[in-house]
């Protein structure tokens, strides 16, 4: 007993608070009936801006929320939150730490909002063209009459109810980016390389991997996964170290 209240003593409060609140979000989605659990992701996920189901707090409340079909996707992201939270809520502060999370959770959620607000259009086109066997610019030319009337308006704001993203990872990646520049030669292990990798190496190619597999998704190869959400929970959580830097907000040497 005297172990496990250490364990969960040593955590501190923002990181375990994190962790306490998406686990018990994930298991109110694990358990719920089908629909009721359906129901809260549809009003906590992020939506699509020009979507019928988006509203203003699915930028904050989307980072709260995890896939029940797979353990994997909160097992990882809360995990990662606890190696390196801990550390930047010493370094930096609860305070300015929970700021530092939600800020870089909300930035992923505005270049996915960018993203979307790019590829829509050509995503709904290849989807209409697909099931109704016309080509590509009779489906466009739809689409955009659509748009032009009310009516079409209203249908396509449903339509637009298919993107949906859910999750930690671009607060997360921001967690990542910013251990990676105040600890930027600490030693990282990962579960497949037998040796050490470097902070900051481990983050560039983390970075790289992101760009390039979101570049791909871009060229028609998806794999459901919101990659230019990571890389914007990166970039803020760039700018905003960068800020903190500048401004003298850090003191020793990290």
């Amino acid at each position: 007993m005297h172990n496990g209240s250490s364990f969960f003593s040593q955590i501190p409060p923002v990181t375990k608070n994190l962790i306490i609140i998406n686990l018990i979000v994930w298991l109110a989605m694990f358990v719920l009936p089908g629909r009721l659990g359906t129901g809260l992701e549809n009003f906590g996920g992020l939506h699509y801006f020009l979507a019928s189901d988006f509203n203003p707090a699915q930028l904050i409340t989307y980072m709260f929320m995890h896939s029940t079909q797979s353990f994997a996707h909160i097992f990882f992201n809360m995990f990662s939150l606890w190696m390196f939270g801990m550390t930047l809520e010493r370094t930096l502060g609860s305070a300015r730490f929970l700021f530092y999370y939600v800020s870089c959770g909300v930035g992923a959620a505005l270049v996915q909002e960018l993203v979307w607000a790019l590829t829509w259009e050509d995503t709904m086109v290849g989807l209409l063209a697909k099931y109704n066997a016309i080509d590509f610019p009779e489906a466009r030319e739809y689409i955009r009459h659509l748009m032009s009337t009310p009516d079409g308006k209203t249908a396509i704001a449903q339509n637009l109810n298919m993107f949906v993203t859910i999750g930690a990872s671009g607060a997360v990646y921001g967690i990542l980016l910013a251990f990676g520049m105040l600890y930027p030669n600490a030693p990282l292990y990962m579960f497949f390389i037998p040796v050490p990798i470097k902070a900051k190496w481990m983050v560039i190619g983390m970075g790289a991997v992101e760009i390039l597999i979101g570049l791909s998704e871009a060229a028609g190869k998806a794999d459901g996964i919101a990659h230019f959400a990571h890389l914007g929970g990166m970039i803020f959580g760039f700018l905003i170290i960068l800020y903190w830097k500048k401004k003298g907000t850090f003191h020793g040497s990290y």
